[in-house]
């Protein structure tokens, strides 16, 4: 059947074959890795944040995802290891002088470099578009190539001057072995500092204890000493009663001697009229028997 004409059909086309394997192309996958986020797949827009394993969010993202975990998202697996705030840090990069932002090809009439990153090392000029390795540093959050790194061996950030450890170093974006080794790293110190908190609620505990039996011996010292008073006899209770009369004596004096060093505005010389007159001591406030109210009608004033 078919074949008219003089056509001569090839063998691919009547043997069937093996399918190929279909290839991701791979500047794809370094566009979706290092330009878009891994939770919400929209392009990166600072501020920029990652997790210990080194990958790349938008910090918006992350919030919504914290705020509520129920919603369906669609790379949900992403961030199951991300349990709040504290296990992300924001990045700190440095902008890419030659980045000309989504519209610098906007007629289409001029070459597109896809390599061309928005971020470089601040130390070497590297364009960070998945083509180099990078890292940063979980002690301030700067990023640099891991070239600039092994280069230029310090211990303290080439950015901002802080000082880190080897084990501060985070690779963005690793490889599957890269991942494992920093998820290792990741839970050792969760469960770190797991143990340290269970520390702390023990001696916490153990300290609270102490206290409550403490107090629980004070008072029968207390009920004692009543009533030890109590068979003391009148003696003691005359001497309460005159140390309680002293005391109440000496708080009545009190006042007394205050009001004596109070001195009364219109005696002061160094104040003017103007200034004393607005006091109700004064000459002018002071009313006479016929502006005073009238029990009667109890009008304030008859002027």
């Amino acid at each position: 059947m078919g074949c008219d004409g003089g056509t001569i059909p090839k063998r691919h086309e009547l043997v069937k074959g093996p399918k190929k394997i279909e290839k991701v192309d791979k500047n794809a996958e370094l566009a979706a890795k290092w330009k878009y986020c891994a939770l919400s797949q929209e392009k990166l827009r600072r501020p920029i944040v990652s997790c210990e394993l080194g990958r790349l969010y938008n910090k918006d993202a992350v919030i919504e995802y914290l705020l509520d975990k129920s919603a369906e998202r669609p790379n949900a697996e992403a961030v199951a290891h991300i349990r709040g705030i504290k296990d992300i840090k924001e990045l700190n990069l440095t902008d890419n002088p030659e980045w000309e932002g989504e519209r610098r090809n906007a007629k289409g009439d001029r070459y597109e470099d896809i390599h061309c990153g928005m971020f470089i090392c601040p130390v070497v000029g590297l364009e960070m578009n998945g083509k180099h390795r990078f890292c940063y540093l979980q002690t301030c959050g700067c990023v640099f190539s891991d070239r600039a790194l092994k280069e230029v061996k310090t211990e303290i950030c080439h950015k901002c001057g802080d000082p880190f450890k080897d084990e501060d170093i985070v690779v963005l974006n690793g490889n599957k072995e890269e991942v494992d080794k920093l998820r290792e790293k990741m839970e050792e110190k969760r469960a770190k500092a797991k143990t340290k908190k269970s520390k702390k609620s023990k001696a916490t505990e153990t300290v609270s204890t102490s206290e409550s039996k403490d107090g629980t011996v004070s008072p029968p010292n207390g009920v004692a000493g009543t009533s030890s008073q109590q068979n003391g006899g009148d003696s003691s209770q005359s001497a309460v009663a005159g140390a309680s009369g002293s005391s109440s004596s000496s708080k009545v004096t009190k006042p007394s001697s205050a009001s004596a060093t109070k001195r009364s505005i219109q005696d002061m010389n160094e104040k003017s009229e103007a200034f004393k007159s607005l006091f109700t001591t004064h000459s002018s406030a002071k009313r006479t028997k016929d502006q005073t109210s009238n029990w009667v009608t109890h009008t304030p004033y008859h002027f």
